[in-house]
């Protein structure tokens, strides 16, 4: 089987190419490019689009923008080829890396997101001495995790990625693209604003 996998919930997108569980390509990039990327990873094994059996989608949390990107995308490509996806979280993508990771996605508003999901303060964590930090919030609230007796990796440690391809080994309920939901934990910075009639 044929899978095209990415993320596109934080800063940084990736998407792998894997057959049977294989990986055999993988990019790195940012959420505007998705769409070359995943072209570029067709192109790579001589495949086309139609080659492609399912879609795997990161569902977030992270950017609200950046986030729908990625469901877009999934939900244009599952209905252009009528093939089946499934969404994996950010936070467990992350958490797939190594065992005894606590994943950390900077959600601004000076919080960051956790697994449950949720957003807390970095300062409001409950982290056991020595805990294994990674991703974006890591990154940005480092001097407050160290402080707190956390680890986190050097900045540019390819933990702090939510590689695509461990979202293709999460997949596990595959159906219409369009049924995939994100997951955002709290309500948009934008307002829609009423004029009064």
């Amino acid at each position: 089987m044929l899978v095209l996998a990415f993320d596109t919930a934080t800063d940084v997108a990736t998407s792998a190419l894997l057959r049977d569980g294989g990986v055999l390509g993988e990019r790195i990039s940012v959420p505007r490019t998705l769409l070359e990327d995943l072209d570029a990873l067709l192109r790579d094994v001589d495949a086309e689009p139609a080659d492609v059996d399912a879609l795997v989608v990161g569902t977030g949390p992270g950017s609200f923008t950046s986030t729908r990107i990625g469901l877009a995308v999934t939900r244009g490509l599952g209905l252009a080829l009528d093939i089946p996806a499934a969404g994996v979280s950010t936070l467990d993508a992350l958490a797939a890396a190594r065992a005894d990771v606590f994943p950390v996605i900077d959600a601004r508003r000076r919080e960051v997101f956790v697994l449950g999901p949720r957003a807390v303060e970095p300062d409001a964590l409950e982290l056991a001495p020595g805990a294994f930090c990674v991703g974006s919030g890591a990154v940005r609230y480092r001097p407050t995790l160290e402080r707190m007796g956390a680890h986190v990796p050097p900045d540019d440690d390819e933990l702090h990625v939510p590689h695509a391809r461990f979202h293709a080994s999460l997949a596990r309920a595959f159906g219409p693209a369009d049924a995939i939901q994100p997951i955002y934990v709290r309500a948009p910075d934008a307002k829609v604003s009423r004029s009064p009639a």
